[in-house]
């Protein structure tokens, strides 16, 4: 019998584990202690659940207001730039509607320091509190929505940025450049009661610590480290299960849904999602792979987009899933895959003819390339649905970067996004219901997607609709240019991106 993965611990669980089955030493998952900070009658506690990552924190205190605080503190030291993220549950219906929870930084544990929180409130109030001064009066900026459980808060030299949002919405932020904190904090998560003879208990999934690139970096010659995720579409938790310290890209979730497949410094490597063991994959001189590879729809061939020695840009080939001798298809470059036809009879792709990008189609036994697209501008990540009626791939034609879809042959072509933001790699889930992509902010520019930004990946009807987000990421290129659903349709894997703390 095949083993396929499946995750070891539901998410209605994940909010009533007992302190007792969590990982309770002085290092606590990504955090190495934690303190009650302030005067407290009831002492807090914490612990880190490694099965499902998700963290559990009981505090009491009487506020974190005036010039003085009081809450349960998990916290570590960090220096420099950085974006804390995190989604919290309140599992115990309370009371009190201002007991507080979220991400704060601080310049020491004593009760009077400066510091900057995200905060949200039981009420549902979401606001930036900060202490600009030791002893000082805290203030307060609050967000324009409430009951937006998904935190962030991120340093940017003196600026710092809270943002928040409701799981599936876009995020709101407010920030705030006049508290002058030492370059090396205290960050963490913390829980504050709101009355002193009481505690709460707050759920913490989906936590990252990321160290941002820093403006020095020259992409493409520097890299930050990766991290390859599973993401649970049905309920948005994630799973750390891979890091690399260099650059992990573009993982497809292979058809038995054993295993992942990824490339790393020009090659093509197998994760096993059964034993957590990476094997190369073999494939002979094509040692110049990018992050362009597609499994086909039976699962025993690879599709690869690789740079010959003897050419300065990309052309696809195919090779037997487990590795061995690639066959070229595409002997013009640059050539870019995206897709493979259901029937196993075709490749989409893109590629560059006299100075523009457009979607072409050609046999699996190569031969002659059929032009498929014809707009001015970048169109990109073709990719057929699993019932070979359509190829969805996105495009600049509207100004912005949108999805849009066609018939096989290149006709009857339909925008389905319709926003600001710039939406890259439309992948279509296996039971044909579902769309995931990658969401840039406006501020990138439509033909472009690099590496190390903010982005989300989105989800909706593949026939289109109002897209939710799915997962608040650090990455961009790599993160998910590739088909990356599972099997069962019930997970993605995807990369993020942080540098090395």
């Amino acid at each position: 019998m095949k083993k396929i993965f499946t995750p070891l611990i539901g998410i209605g669980l994940i909010w009533i584990l007992p302190l007792s089955g969590m990982a309770q030493t002085s290092s606590i998952g990504q955090f190495s202690d934690q303190a009650d900070v302030g005067t407290v009658a009831i002492a807090g506690e914490a612990a880190y659940n490694p099965v499902s990552q998700t963290y559990w924190i009981r505090g009491s205190g009487s506020n974190i207001w005036d010039r003085t605080d009081a809450f349960h503190y998990l916290y570590t030291r960090l220096s420099g730039d950085f974006i804390l993220q995190a989604e919290l549950y309140w599992p115990e219906k309370s009371i009190e509607p201002h007991r507080k929870a979220g991400w704060m930084i601080r310049s020491s544990l004593d009760a009077h320091a400066m510091h900057v929180s995200a905060v949200a409130h039981g009420n549902g109030l979401i606001s930036l509190q900060y202490r600009a001064h030791a002893n000082g009066i805290t203030e307060e900026k609050q967000l324009p929505v409430d009951s937006a459980w998904v935190l962030q808060l991120e340093r940017q030299g003196n600026r710092y940025i809270v943002s928040a949002a409701r799981f599936g919405d876009t995020l709101q932020q407010v920030e705030v450049d006049t508290v002058d904190l030492p370059d090396t904090i205290y960050a963490g998560l913390f829980v504050c009661a709101h009355q002193p003879d009481r505690s709460e208990t707050v759920i913490f999934r989906n936590v990252r610590i990321i160290r941002p690139a820093p403006p020095s970096l020259v992409p493409y010659r520097d890299y930050l480290g990766s991290h390859i995720e599973i993401l649970d579409v049905h309920n948005g938790h994630r799973w750390m299960i891979y890091t690399d310290k260099g650059s992990v890209q573009a993982p497809n979730w292979t058809r038995d849904g054993q295993s992942l497949i990824f490339n790393k410094d020009g090659k093509l490597y197998r994760f096993s999602l059964i034993t957590h063991q990476i094997s190369l994959i073999p494939t002979e001189h094509a040692t110049q792979n990018n992050n362009d590879h597609v499994i086909s729809f039976d699962g025993k061939w690879l599709g690869i987009s690789n740079t010959p020695d003897s050419s300065t840009s990309s052309h696809v080939y195919i090779v037997p899933i487990q590795g061995g001798e690639p066959r070229l298809i595409t002997p013009i470059g640059p050539s870019y895959l995206h897709g493979w036809s259901p029937d196993g009879r075709y490749l989409v792709f893109t590629a560059q003819r006299n100075g523009e990008f457009d979607i072409y189609r050609i046999s699996v036994q190569g031969g002659e390339e059929q032009r498929l697209t014809f707009s001015p501008g970048l169109d990109d990540g073709p990719e057929y649905s699993p019932d070979g009626k359509f190829i969805y791939f996105n495009s600049v034609r509207s100004g912005h970067m949108q999805v849009w879809r066609m018939k096989p042959d290149g006709s009857s072509a339909e925008q389905l996004t319709h926003d600001d933001f710039q939406n890259w790699f439309p992948h279509i889930s296996p039971d044909g219901k579902w769309m995931v992509f990658l969401s840039y902010l406006p501020d990138v520019r439509p033909d472009d997607h690099p590496f190390y930004k903010k982005v989300y990946i989105r989800t909706m009807p593949a026939d289109g609709g109002q897209p939710k987000v799915l997962a608040y990421v650090y990455g961009g290129q790599g993160t998910i240019n590739t088909p990356s659903w599972s099997p069962d349709s019930r997970f993605i894997a995807f990369v993020s991106n942080s540098g090395m703390w």
